[in-house]
């Protein structure tokens, strides 16, 4: 729970498919619809009005799609996380989605509970996969990765983070294993994606398991 609550902005070209997410989230006290838009360019005028914290962006929309959306938006507002909902699944539109910066992506059978948790993970900026989209993305990760320019080296400290940062361990957890601050936990996430030219957290777990630094056979 937070002090103040989750902004949330909702962004679907279905109306039954707003009015449904809105009556779920207004559920909850720690989460507040700002908004809704009904495609992408709509969404870009309505982040910048009403400031969320969290936007919900389905994917194949008229005007503007949610991956443009998403790029646009964060180039504008880097703060707002992004939380993916949509029914398609396919490569050509996972991958793209998370390059673009979302923070999580569910399908639209993802259940009431799940995704109330997910609004809550990418607010704090971790994760919020979908099963299907997790293992597609393991599969990703397990094919060679073409040459494109090294990143800034990592210090040993970095290292540690991001190894456990891609194990699933959050800002708390992973302070209390160095036994550091949290401020100094999100310092460092904040080097490491800057560093590796990423966009975050799902990008470094994806980083870390493709550079070796966890197995994919490991406990994540």
């Amino acid at each position: 729970m937070t002090s103040s609550p989750i902004r949330v902005l909702i962004v679907d070209d279905h109306e039954i498919v707003q009015r449904g997410l809105r009556a779920l989230l207004e559920e909850f006290e720690d989460i507040r619809v700002v908004g809704v838009a009904g495609d992408g360019r709509q969404a870009i005028k309505k982040a910048e009005n009403t400031k969320p914290d969290v936007i919900l962006m389905d994917l194949i929309m008229p005007e503007m799609n949610g991956v443009d959306a998403i790029q646009r938006i964060a180039s504008l507002q880097p703060d707002i996380r992004f939380l993916v909902i949509t029914t398609y699944s396919g490569d050509d539109m996972v991958f793209p989605a998370i390059k673009a910066g979302a923070h999580g992506y569910l399908l639209k059978d993802t259940g009431s509970r799940q995704l109330i948790s997910a609004v809550r993970q990418v607010y704090r900026g971790e994760p919020a996969l979908h099963p299907d989209i997790a293992r597609k993305l393991l599969q990703e990760i397990s094919q060679p990765e073409p040459q494109k320019p090294a990143p800034q080296p990592l210090t040993d400290r970095e290292v540690e983070v991001l190894d456990l940062l891609a194990r699933g361990a959050d800002n708390q957890e992973i302070a209390e294993q160095l036994v550091i601050a949290e401020a100094t936990v999100r310092s460092h996430i904040s080097r490491i994606l800057d560093k590796l030219h990423l966009a975050n957290r799902v990008q470094a777990t994806l980083y870390a398991l493709r550079s070796g630094l966890v197995d994919v056979d490991d406990e994540l």
